[in-house]
Order: C-alpha cells, then structure tokens, then sequence
C-alpha cells in the first residue's frame, strides 16, 4: 500500500485551508519533505516544509517546479478556483477559459510533467481533489471543469497504474474554507477532509466520497437525469 512515511509531498494551493492541512497532515503521517506550492508562497515554521512558487496556469512556471522538486514521490493536486458566477450563460469567456486553465489544464498538466519522476520511484501516489460538482452541475464552469478533471484522472490511473502509481481521486461537498463562504448549508472540516483522503490513500483505494451528500449524487448518476435535477419536471422545456 501507499505510504505517507518517508514521502516527499508537493501540495498545489497550500495557503488555503484544504492545502495547509495536506502540509501538515503529510509531516504528521511521516513525510520527510513538502513542497507547499502556491503562486505567492508563504514562510512556515518547519525546515521540513519548502515554499515554492508555482503558478499552475503557467507552463514555465510548472516546469520550474518540475526542476526544483525532482524528489517527489506524493503529488497533490489542490489548487482550485471559483468563477465569478455560477452561471454558464452569464460568465465571460475569458473567465470560462480562465477557470478551465486553473481547475482542468492547469493538474492535468502537472501531472503530465511530474509523471517522469513519479514512475520513477516506488510507491508514488497522485491525488487529484475534484467535487460534487464534477458529477451536479450547480457550478457553472467550475462544474463542467471539475468534471473533464474527474475523467482525466481515470485516465490517468488506467496510464499510471502499470508504472506504479497510484491515483487517488476525491470527490466531496461543501468545505469551510473562503472559497466557499458564500454556501450556506453544511460544511465539511478541512482536516476532516484531508484525514479522510490520506486514510484513503494509505489503503490504496482509488476514489474518496467525503461525505453523504457525494455518495448520494454519484448513486443518483445511474438514474434518469430528473431524478438528480427535478427541478426539469416543472420547465417544460
């Protein structure tokens, strides 16, 4: 099984609240270094923990932390943004290509570049954080984007797994972090979160549903489309 001890963790988005607890929890489990990438990194308080400037929407930039973390064994997926709107007919299409950069091209591509030095090393892992929403179509282009991750990610564990590594793909609801201060309803704990996913990584399995409400909108994909948006019943459309 995949292991946290001893692991080199590269974390995309730690400065927010899910990617802090992905650095924290790695060295917990035993990781010997994480890289805490983010587009303006912060300082930490641990030698064990190296900032790095990453930008995942810029290719130079990737290649950049391709070069400066050769040693990594876990990649972790995280970083993530919102549109301005929740509508795909409202947006601009310079937000929607701008969400696709960010939220599909940006992981799909940092996997492709740190795919070398994965495969090269025994017991690597990727981790790919979708949403609900890349099965429920309540976010716009963030949906459609979190979506087209959640197939690349198939296809990436079907391409990867030969080699060795194992890819880990997590689906959940709402989390208390500030890209999510606008939902109300129930909100998932970021170290909740983030426990659950390590667990789930250390026993080998590929997919985490978070919480009830992920397991029950993927139980729903196998019915009729209204049965997960009845609201179509009432449009006559």
């Amino acid at each position: 099984m995949p292991s946290l001890d001893g692991a080199v963790v590269l974390v995309t988005g730690a400065n927010g609240g899910i990617g802090t607890h992905f650095v924290h929890d790695a060295l917990a489990r035993g990781a010997a270094k994480v890289y805490a990438t983010a587009r303006s990194p912060r300082a930490w308080d641990d030698d064990r923990i190296v900032p790095l400037t990453l930008d995942v929407t810029d290719r130079a930039s990737i290649d950049a932390a391709v070069a400066a973390a050769a040693d990594v064994t876990v990649l972790v997926n995280n970083a993530g943004a919102n549109p301005p709107s929740a509508s795909l007919l409202d947006v601009s299409e310079a937000d929607i290509r701008a969400n696709m950069e960010t939220n599909f091209f940006g992981p799909v591509l940092l996997a492709r570049a740190f795919a070398p030095i994965l495969t090269a090393k025994q017991g690597s892992v990727l981790v790919d954080v979708h949403s609900v929403a890349s099965w429920y179509a309540f976010g716009g282009i963030y949906s459609a984007a979190k979506a087209a991750l959640w197939s690349a990610t198939n296809s990436l564990r079907i391409e990867l797994a030969p080699k060795g590594v194992h890819v880990t793909g997590v689906h959940m609801g709402y989390v208390d972090t500030r890209m999510a201060a606008h939902a109300d309803g129930p909100k998932m704990e970021p170290a909740q979160l983030v426990t659950t996913v390590y667990d789930a990584v250390e026993a080998g399995e590929y997919e985490v549903l978070a919480d009830e409400l992920t397991a029950q909108v993927k139980a729903d994909l196998s019915g009729p489309v209204e049965a997960l948006y009845p609201d179509l019943r009432n449009t006559g459309a």
